[in-house]
């Protein structure tokens, strides 16, 4: 019989300079909204920052050139449940031992663009100080609706249906087993590939454990657990607005995010600033290019609404998914200056944790925050599961 099953194709884009000249002149012709005197971001993103950062991404910033760098990793497309997905796909610079497949699952509100830091200093350790035996086969998908993947025609996926691709995927790359990490949405993405993939996910790395779905006794809960429901629930009450539109009504947002750079930055640049550990100044966690990578690759794309329709998906999982224990290895390195720090005694409740760590840098971007400090978490944490993959 013919061989159908997916595969992969090599896959660079490469933006028209139609696009670029419409996305400059729609920022050119930007509508300002006012701002109270001194207001700053305590209502949002705040006026002159964003005025700022608009003018350079018009006249200064180099798309052309970020979209060069990027291209530096090799990234294909396949088609996966009835959807091109767009990964990076880079092997281990050498192999000085077990060499361990390892799938990365970006957030919100990112892409593959999360991790375009770390993965040299994964795939080739030795060139960055570090033990070449530590060297990871790398790949970072761009969830459906995300990036340069397909954007779902019907109803948006969950975590459980990305987690249930990424494996499908590893197998077509032809990884029997693997490891599996992420933070933000891609935390839960690789939760569920420990769930629901046991017999090949060998170990689990995330830098967070999600807000808090408790729906038992709360006397059951150890007072640091307790301590820590109080607290998330007051950063969703202060900070949670996004996620609640986004879950129940994003289409509406989607109309106006999706005319407007200026209102995508502006939706995107608030969270990198209030989620990173940059003490207030995003500029000292992302560099405006940086910034404006992230947020070109949404307008290019036109993905926000794609990736704001999952948060409805996600809320839809049914509770007795959120009980779930994993069973597999786990590890956590939270961040200290991430937001909502789950205690030890919740991981545990939550995954069999075997490595825990609390860097004293970055935050809820760590990857690219970080990236030095990330990427020994993820030595460390996966050097004892080396063998178990490559047998």
């Amino acid at each position: 019989m013919p061989d159908v099953s997916p595969r992969p194709e090599p896959f660079t884009p490469k933006t028209a300079p139609a696009a670029l000249e419409d996305l400059r002149a729609r920022l050119r012709a930007t509508r300002w909204p006012d701002l109270p005197e001194d207001a700053g971001w305590s209502l949002g993103t705040d006026l002159g920052y964003l005025r700022e950062l608009v003018a350079y991404w018009a006249d200064g910033f180099d798309w052309p050139a970020q979209e060069a760098e990027l291209a530096r990793f090799p990234r294909f497309r396949v088609t996966l449940g009835g959807l091109g997905i767009h990964f990076v796909h880079v092997r281990a610079a050498a192999q000085a031992g077990p060499v361990l497949p390892l799938v990365l699952s970006h957030g919100w509100p990112d892409s593959f663009w999360r991790y375009a830091k770390v993965i040299p200093l994964l795939t080739d350790p030795g060139a960055h100080g570090a033990d070449p035996a530590d060297a990871f086969d790398v790949v970072v998908p761009d969830m459906p609706g995300f990036g340069y993947s397909d954007r779902p025609t019907g109803p948006p996926l969950d975590y459980i249906a990305v987690a249930g691709l990424w494996a499908e995927l590893m197998a077509v790359l032809g990884y029997p087993r693997f490891g599996a990490a992420g933070g933000d949405m891609g935390s839960h993405v690789s939760r569920y590939l420990g769930l629901d993939h046991p017999d090949r996910v060998v170990a689990v790395h995330r830098t967070d454990a999600g807000l808090p779905l408790f729906t038992g006794d709360p006397a059951d809960l150890a007072p640091e657990e307790r301590a820590w429901l109080g607290d998330a629930a007051a950063w969703g009450a202060t900070e949670g607005a996004y996620a609640a539109l986004q879950r129940t009504k994003p289409h509406t947002a989607a109309f106006g995010l999706t005319d407007s750079p200026a209102g995508l930055a502006a939706w995107i640049v608030e969270k990198l600033r209030a989620w990173s550990d940059c003490d207030g100044d995003v500029e000292r966690s992302f560099t405006k290019d940086e910034i404006l990578t992230n947020v070109t690759l949404y307008w290019l794309t036109e993905t926000i609404g794609p990736s704001m329709r999952m948060y409805r998906a996600n809320a839809a999982v049914a509770p007795e998914q959120h009980a779930r224990r994993v069973e597999v290895p786990s590890g956590f390195s939270i961040f200290g200056g991430d937001v909502v720090r789950p205690p030890r005694a919740w991981l545990e409740r939550t995954a069999n944790v075997v490595y825990a760590t609390e860097p004293p840098r970055g935050g809820h971007f760590a990857p690219f925050e970080e990236p030095e400090l990330y990427a020994a978490e993820l030595r460390e944490f996966f050097r004892p599961y080396r063998s178990a993959a490559a047998g």
